[in-house]
């Protein structure tokens, strides 16, 4: 079974939330891009709240997120998977991100959202028993990935948007 690598994080200093992935898919790997997957939702999703829609090049999607305070990352720092699913990745080949650093170098988050129920359960499982102090808000979202049928297009927006909206506007957070 192959080892993936993910990606470094988009980020500044001056992040409030927190988007954390699995692990890129085998389409964003191959273009070195987060949900790179044209099905994704997420740069749809993500264009409705901060401009950095589907449409623009990938750098303007990028600054888009770091200008509205979202910073985006995966949970796993490596893993085994054959393919792009989440159930396919190999539990025992697992290496997290140093999650215990990033928060220290990004102060203002306050909330972290998961995409879809791997990265919550990875983080939950690998990530936070490492931590001293997390950020005080996670929760997990319905994921943005097409093989996420369970439910309609336009409720995970709506499901997205919500919760974006008021992290972004959290008076913890300014």
């Amino acid at each position: 079974m192959p080892r993936v690598q993910s990606f470094a994080p988009i980020a500044n200093a001056g992040a409030r939330v927190l988007i954390l992935g699995s692990m890129p898919g085998t389409a964003s790997l191959a273009a070195g891009q987060y949900y790179a997957h044209p099905q994704n939702l997420f740069w749809r999703i993500l264009g409705e709240i901060t401009g950095a829609g589907s449409d623009l090049p990938y750098a303007a999607r990028v600054r888009a997120l770091k200008s509205g305070g979202i910073a985006l990352w995966d949970v796993l720092e490596s893993c085994a998977r054959e393919g792009s699913l989440d159930s396919s990745i190999d539990d025992a080949s697992i290496s997290v991100n140093d999650f215990a650093s990033f928060y220290r170098a990004h102060r203002r988050i306050t909330h972290v959202f998961f995409n879809g129920a791997k990265a919550e359960a990875c983080y939950r499982r690998h990530a936070l028993p490492l931590l001293i102090q997390a950020p005080p808000i996670c929760r997990r979202l319905p994921s943005t990935s097409p093989a996420n049928a369970s439910m309609s297009r336009t409720h995970k927006q709506d499901i997205w948007k919500e919760a974006l909206k008021r992290a972004l506007t959290d008076r913890r957070a300014n």
